[in-house]
């Protein structure tokens, strides 16, 4: 017996070993092992496991738990999906008047900005509009976020990254203040009456630099209306300088900006601002779009954009689980799409808000590594190219730019205070393919941390194994198909089946609603259904891929959360609705 468990301990050991340059570069850093996780194989859901420590250790993923956002968005959107913004009307149009209001459902389309109004403001005249004699009605309802401006994350309250959502979103939620101290004069960007700015500046000649360089902002939020205070001394050898804080609600910025763009294009607005739904009689105008999803991710994953993936979970809330979007249902969905796609791996997975910027936000490494093999396996280099490419653009196109990585990595980036984190594919000289992830939660993380992932990285761009078929990127999934047998078709797998079995029960059940508190490789036990039993809970255990247990099952999703509460606090924290 002990020699048998000496051999398992053993042949452990020299499975998950690390190889002896990562060892030597982690023991280069001087951080401790414990706050490490590193998981690489070779890429695709079949490749070989290179290095593995701490791999199913839960940590803070910082921004790198995006790409499940964004991942999650194509599979359940697709990569041309596109953001509507809807115009109605209610009256008539008479001589040019419109007899009645304009009226605009927003349905959160994070890019709406200032260069839209060009188009839709030709949209509005198209229609014979030259004066609007009611309202404009802005219906924000499609999600339920509350009223904050900021998330208060951290110091910097005003600062973008900080920003929350709104149904009815413009500029992201940014208002730009344009300093010109050459001229001694401030203005702001777009117009917009919701704000005002104060110009307390004194203009010195003085070299522009250092306290001369920047104004001091004060922002006062007490009334109504929120003022900005620009102060301080200023050179009066400064270029343009443009200062961008949240300060007031996106909806208002969209008014004054559509009204003002209106008026420029000869379309006077009789009427103000209100702010309810759609009435039913409205009749729809047009429909403004934003750019294909597959733009949209990009930004998100590149640059790290924490609004777009906010926006990305509530879509994906109200997608599955109808609107108003809350985060609640975002984090139920991204979970299921997921794991109903068979992409989501085991251990704790809390999402938060899906940007990252949050300290309760958990995953492991292998979990996210799972996400990016099932990626890599389905789409190819069209999701790579979503991720930041090394030394070319996003977050790491200085960090590679001079190494033999650029152009040969494809990944997300995550930082926080204690937290450096890194995850997606690696090209090595042989153009063999890594999914490479690597997470550090340490008080030596910001610059140690970045050091060790760089020479970690570095190490397999150089390597020249040579890439099998496990390893070859597929650019597309329809190219793999077109070069695949119908019998061995990517469709025609046990995925296929099981979503085959879920439409038929679909179909021949009318309850639609569960929770789902756990999945397994094999049968539960006894005593687990047992105590699911003692709760009073109904639940049926259902074979795909994995034994899934679902309690329920419940006709509509507010009885499924009503129970949900208590499924959570009794059974699993986890525990999240599920519609079949």
């Amino acid at each position: 017996m002990l020699r048998s468990l000496f051999v398992y301990v053993i042949l452990s050991l020299w499975l998950y070993a690390l190889p002896q340059v990562i060892n030597e570069e982690i023991r280069r850093s001087g951080i401790s092992k414990k706050d490490i996780s590193i998981y690489i194989k070779e890429a695709g859901q079949h490749g070989k496991v290179v290095a593995s420590l701490n791999a199913s250790k839960s940590r803070t993923p910082a921004s790198v738990i995006k790409v499940l956002t964004t991942y999650a968005s194509v599979l359940k959107l697709g990569f041309d999906y596109r953001w509507p913004t809807k115009f109605y009307t209610t009256g008539k149009v008479q001589n040019g008047v419109l007899q009645g209001d304009l009226l605009i459902k927003g349905f959160g389309d994070p890019t709406l900005n200032a260069k839209d109004l060009e188009k839709i403001v030709s949209a509005i005249r198209a229609e014979g509009i030259r004066q609007i004699s009611g309202d404009i009605v802005i219906d924000r309802s499609y999600f339920k976020v509350g009223s904050q401006d900021t998330s208060g994350f951290d110091e910097n309250l005003y600062s973008a990254y900080n920003a929350m959502p709104d149904a009815m979103m413009f500029n992201e939620r940014v208002v730009t203040v344009c300093v010109i101290p050459k001229e001694k004069r401030v203005h702001k960007k777009d117009a917009d009456e919701s704000y005002r700015v104060v110009d307390q500046l004194e203009h010195v000649n003085k070299p522009c630099r250092g306290k001369y360089s920047w104004p001091r902002v004060k922002i006062d939020k007490s009334e109504v209306v929120p003022t900005v205070f620009l102060q301080g001394k200023i050179s009066k050898r400064c270029g343009k300088r443009n200062i961008c804080q949240v300060i007031t609600k996106p909806y208002k910025s969209f008014y004054y900006a559509l009204k003002d763009r209106l008026a420029q294009e000869g379309v006077a607005v009789r009427g103000g601002l209100k702010l309810h739904k759609i009435p039913q009689e409205a009749k729809a105008l047009f429909t403004h779009y934003s750019e294909p999803l597959e733009e949209i991710i990009a930004e998100t994953s590149k640059e790290s954009n924490n609004l777009y993936a906010r926006h990305l979970l509530l879509l994906l809330g109200a997608k599955l689980y109808g609107a108003p979007a809350t985060v609640e249902k975002g984090r139920d969905a991204i979970k299921y799409i997921l794991d109903s796609r068979g992409a989501l791996g085991e251990g704790k997975l809390e999402i938060d808000n899906g940007s990252g910027l949050s300290r309760t936000s958990k995953m492991n490494a292998k979990l996210l590594a799972k996400m990016y093999d099932d990626a890599y396996d389905r789409y190819g280099s069209r999701w790579m190219e979503t991720l930041s490419i090394a030394g070319v653009d996003g977050t790491i196109k200085r960090r590679f730019r001079h190494t033999v990585v650029k152009n040969r990595a494809w990944m997300k980036t995550g930082t926080l205070r204690r937290v450096k984190n890194i995850g997606g594919y690696v090209k090595n000289r042989a153009g063999k393919f890594y999914t490479a992830v690597i997470i550090i939660n340490s008080s030596k993380a910001k610059y140690r941390g970045a050091k060790l992932q760089d020479e970690i990285v570095k190490w397999l761009a150089k390597s020249t194994a040579k890439p099998g078929i496990s390893s070859t990127v597929p650019t597309s999934v329809k190219t793999i198909q077109q070069k695949m047998p119908a019998s061995e078709s990517l469709f025609s797998n046990v995925k296929t089946k099981r979503v085959a079995v879920m439409k038929q029960e679909s179909k021949e059940n009318t309850v639609q609603y569960y929770i789902q508190v756990g999945s397994f490789s094999s049968m539960p036990n006894k005593t687990y259904l047992a105590k699911i039993s003692t709760l009073g809970l109904p639940y049926k255990v259902r074979r795909a891929e994995n034994y899934k247990v679902l309690i329920g099952g419940y006709r509509d999703e507010k009885s499924a959360r009503a129970v949900l509460e208590k499924v959570r606090r009794d059974i699993n924290v986890r525990a999240f609705i599920v519609k079949l």
